[in-house]
């Protein structure tokens, strides 16, 4: 099948093109910084965005199952984080 949007330039707007299951982890960056995470069950989320200092951590209290989140992230804390099933979409 073709796809009619092989010309276009990718920008923050554009569709996910790819995307990755996420462990969160306070040590280890994401292997690539995201475009949006997806939240497959409710809680906290814990990240450091990627204009963010080192340790500058932000809590994001009752993120919902099911939603994307567009958040440009570097890492996603396990210490903050209940949320699960998370996916790292760019």
């Amino acid at each position: 099948m073709s796809d009619k949007f092989d010309k276009h330039s990718p920008s923050l707007t554009s569709p996910a093109t790819s995307g990755q299951s996420v462990t969160p982890n306070d040590s280890t960056d994401l292997q690539t910084h995201s475009r949006a995470l997806f939240i497959g069950s409710g809680g906290s989320l814990a990240v450091d965005l990627v204009d963010s200092a080192e340790g500058d951590t932000l809590i994001l209290q009752n993120v919902q199952a099911g939603m994307i989140y567009p958040l440009r992230a570097r890492r996603v804390r396990s210490s903050g984080t209940t949320a699960s099933g998370i996916i790292n979409l760019w």
